[in-house]
C-alpha cells in the first residue's frame, strides 16, 4: 500500500524531464529573435558581401580576363585559353620581375623585422642590468623619430629618396666630406650594383619604426617577472631576447613578416618613385611594374590580368610558407594550446 499509494509525482517529473528538456532547447535553438537576425545581417552578412562584391568578384574577373586577349579599351574579346600564361613565363623580362619580388620578399621583411626588434628590445626592457626593468632612457624620443618615416606618404618618401641618391644629391656631398671621394657623382639607381639594395634601404627604413612600435606594444605585454625571473638566473640580453622576447611574441612576429612579404610582393610606389624605368638592366623592377606597363603603355589588359592572377598567388604561396614555417618551428593558435 505505502508502494502504491507513494506519490508518483516525482518519478513521472523526473521520466518525462529529459524529453521536454530537449523540446525546449531544441525550440530556443530554432527561435529567431530580432536582435538575433539584426546581429547576424550587420555582423555577418553584411561585411561578407562587401566581401564577395570587391574582393571575390573582381579577382574572378581577373582569372576571366587573363584568358582572353582583351585590350582593355574595347569591347570585343576572345578567350585564348591559357596562352597569356604561356607567354607571361617565356618572358625574360617578367621572369626578371619575379625574381626581383621574390628577392624582396625574403630581404625586406628580414631586415626590417630584425631592426625593429632590436630597436624595440632597446626601449622596452633594455635599460639597466640593477632596479626595474625599463628600456633606455629617453626611449619615448627614440620611439617618436622612428615612427616619423611611417606618418610620410611613400611616394614622397621615393621621390626624396631619389633626390638624395641623384649624382650630385646629398648622399654624395656628405660621402664627399668624409674623404670618400670614389663616390663623387656615383648614380646610386643607375648603377646594377647598387640599384636595389638603394631600393632595400629606402624601404627598410619608411617601416621599421612602425614595427618597432608594434613589437614594444607586444614586449609591454609580457609580465616584467618574467624578465626579472630570467635576470636572476643570470641570462644575458641576448639570452633573454632569444628565449623570452621572441617566443612570447612570435605571432606578432608572423604577423609583421606576412605584411611585410606582402608590400614587398608589390612594392609599386617606392619602385616606381626611385626608377619608374625599372632601374638598369631591369635589376629593380618589380611584377607589379611590368602588370602597369602592359596594361596601360601597351594595351595588353589580358596578358595584365595574368601576371595579376600569377602576383596574387604568389602572395598567397608566400602567405602559406610563413604559416608553416612558423607551425613547423613551434608556433601553434590558442587553440592548438588548448
Amino acid at each position: 500500500m505505502t508502494a502504491a499509494g507513494a506519490n508518483p509525482g516525482p518519478a513521472i517529473a523526473s521520466t518525462l524531464a529529459p524529453s521536454g528538456g530537449r523540446k525546449t532547447a531544441v525550440g530556443r535553438r530554432r527561435k529567431l529573435t530580432v536582435d538575433y537576425v539584426t546581429f547576424m545581417l550587420v555582423f555577418l552578412g553584411l561585411p561578407l558581401a562587401i566581401f564577395l562584391i570587391f574582393v571575390i568578384w573582381p579577382f574572378i574577373q581577373a582569372v576571366f580576363y587573363s584568358l582572353t586577349d582583351w585590350s582593355g579599351f574595347s569591347p570585343e574579346m576572345n578567350i585564348i585559353g591559357i596562352e597569356n600564361y604561356i607567354r607571361l613565363f617565356n618572358d625574360d623580362i617578367f621572369m626578371t620581375a619575379l625574381g626581383n619580388n621574390i628577392l624582396l620578399a625574403i630581404v625586406v621583411p628580414l631586415v626590417t623585422i630584425v631592426l625593429s626588434l632590436a630597436l624595440a628590445t632597446m626601449v622596452t626592457v633594455g635599460g639597466p642590468s640593477h632596479g626595474p626593468i625599463r628600456g633606455l632612457r629617453n626611449s619615448s624620443f627614440y620611439r617618436v623619430v622612428s615612427f616619423f618615416p611611417y606618418v610620410i606618404p611613400a611616394i614622397i618618401i621615393g621621390i626624396l629618396w631619389s633626390q638624395i641618391y641623384t649624382p650630385g644629391g646629398l648622399l654624395n656631398g656628405i660621402l664627399g666630406l668624409f674623404g670618400l671621394d670614389m663616390f663623387e657623382s656615383f648614380p646610386w639607381l643607375g648603377d646594377e650594383r647598387t640599384a636595389m639594395g638603394a631600393t632595400i634601404f629606402v624601404i627598410v627604413w619608411s617601416f621599421v619604426g612602425f614595427y618597432m612600435v608594434l613589437f614594444v606594444a607586444a614586449i609591454k605585454g609580457v609580465p616584467a617577472e618574467t624578465y626579472e625571473a630570467a635576470r636572476i638566473d643570470g641570462a644575458g640580453r641576448a639570452r633573454t631576447a632569444f628565449s623570452i622576447t621572441i617566443p612570447l611574441i612570435r605571432d606578432n612576429i608572423q604577423t609583421a613578416y606576412i605584411y611585410l612579404g606582402i608590400l614587398a610582393l608589390d612594392a609599386f610606389v617606392y619602385m616606381q618613385a626611385l626608377n619608374p624605368s625599372g632601374g638598369p638592366n631591369n635589376s629593380t623592377l618589380v611584377m607589379s611594374q611590368q602588370l602597369f606597363r602592359t596594361a596601360f603603355n601597351k594595351g595588353e589588359f589580358g596578358q595584365a590580368s595574368a601576371m595579376g592572377v600569377v602576383l596574387a598567388v604568389v602572395t598567397l604561396v608566400f602567405a602559406a610558407i610563413v604559416f608553416v614555417v612558423n607551425r613547423l618551428t613551434g608556433g601553434k593558435d590558442e587553440g592548438g594550446r588548448a
